[in-house]
């Protein structure tokens, strides 16, 4: 979250693959409009809605149990401000996020945590940031130059 700056006023988060809720409960403490986590296992899930509870988050989250991928498959182009991803490494996922990304992207900034090294989808202005055995990517429809389009 540290990379991520100050505050993100107004926001709307969307924390993938969210276990606990961190990132997304973070991005509120900063400012965040509404956070929507997504969690498919069932251990991750109950710790997600007690955390979502105990900082009487409710009015401000959506708590879904799904697989990940096929919720992001749903989602329109520009859905959300900022996705968080922390998936399990080592499976795949970080690519298969960036490849979609690129054939629908679904919010303006897509922040993807994985293992280093992992073989990823080029995209115009991808930045990599690294933490030891950890890589921190992410991908901008700005940087791309293909702004969403607005709901007008």
């Amino acid at each position: 979250m540290s990379a991520l700056g100050g505050r993100l006023d107004g926001l709307t988060v969307l924390d993938l693959f969210a276990g606990s809720g961190a990132l997304g409960l973070e991005a509120l403490s900063r400012g965040a409009a509404h956070a929507t986590f997504v969690e498919i296992a069932r251990a991750g899930f109950k710790i997600l809605e007690g955390n979502v509870r105990l900082l009487e988050a409710g009015g401000q989250t959506a708590v879904v149990k799904a697989d990940a991928f096929k919720y992001v498959c749903r989602l329109e182009v520009g859905a959300f401000d900022l996705v968080l991803a922390d998936p399990p490494y080592g499976r795949g996922h970080a690519a298969a996020l960036l490849r979609h990304f690129r054939e629908v992207p679904f919010a303006r900034e897509l922040w993807i945590e994985h293992r280093k090294g992992e073989q990823l989808p080029e995209l115009p202005g991808i930045r990599h940031r690294y933490y030891g055995d950890t890589t921190l990517t992410t991908a901008s429809v700005e940087a791309a130059g293909d702004e969403p389009p607005t709901s007008e």
